[in-house]
């Protein structure tokens, strides 16, 4: 191994150090760092890292961009770009576990964490659709539809049919704004209220309808929408 290699080892032994003292207290460079590290062992990834976060605006932006994105910036292939995408999914999974078969109606704070992790920093706009069952279960949490940075169509009738198919009783929606303003608009209310009379007329009821964005998220139940 030449100088630069037992330097490189030396730095990430020393970072591998750091985090298991106080995972916390790394910069976000420093978390990326150590992910390339182990899809690129060859190379110095600093740079790498500190260029992703400026290219990409954070280190939550640079796992939330696509694995083509990623492949666009000079030293990400395949590889690195699959560790990063696998992350998120991770960062995902592990919001999702607690509203898993539960009440979701008890465990709002969880279901607003899952949220804001799978969708606020999303470049385009996305639908998902949480069914329940009779006793507010969740049963199913599927992605509907993707648009664009401000416009996802969703279609009552389509709604109502996956609904039925799985028997439930109640479903919530939920859907990004990339602008990071979670305010509905007024495409938003009519589109909305739409899907609350097509799932009504077949007696299943729209318990809330969520917005998530970089600035936080809006509920129509809360603000009387619903």
């Amino acid at each position: 191994m030449d100088e630069n290699g037992l330097d490189r080892k030396g730095h990430r032994e020393r970072l591998r150090w750091r985090f298991h003292e106080a995972p916390e207290a790394l910069p976000d460079y420093e978390l990326l760092e150590m992910l390339l590290g182990i899809a690129i062992p060859q190379k110095d990834v600093k740079p790498l890292a500190k260029g992703l976060i400026k290219r990409f605006g954070s280190f939550a932006d640079v796992l939330t961009a696509s694995a083509d994105d990623l492949k666009t910036i000079d030293g990400i292939g395949e590889v690195a770009a699959t560790a990063l995408k696998v992350v998120r999914e991770a960062a995902i999974r592990l919001a999702r576990a607690p509203i898993l078969n539960s009440v979701v109606i008890s465990s709002w704070d969880s279901l607003l964490d899952y949220c804001h992790t799978a969708m606020a920093t999303l470049p385009m706009e996305q639908f998902r659709l949480l069914f329940l069952d009779r006793k507010n279960v969740l049963i199913a949490d599927e992605l509907q539809q993707t648009g664009t940075v401000d416009h996802t169509p969703l279609y009552p009738r389509e709604v109502v049919r996956r609904a039925l198919a799985l028997h439930a009783s109640a479903l919530i929606m939920v859907h990004n704004h990339p602008s990071g303003d979670p305010k509905p608009s007024k495409a938003d209310i009519e589109m909305t209220r739409a899907v609350r009379e097509a799932l009504g007329a077949v007696g299943i009821a729209l318990h809330d309808h969520l917005v998530v964005g970089r600035k936080g998220h809006a509920s129509f139940k809360a603000m009387g929408l619903l």
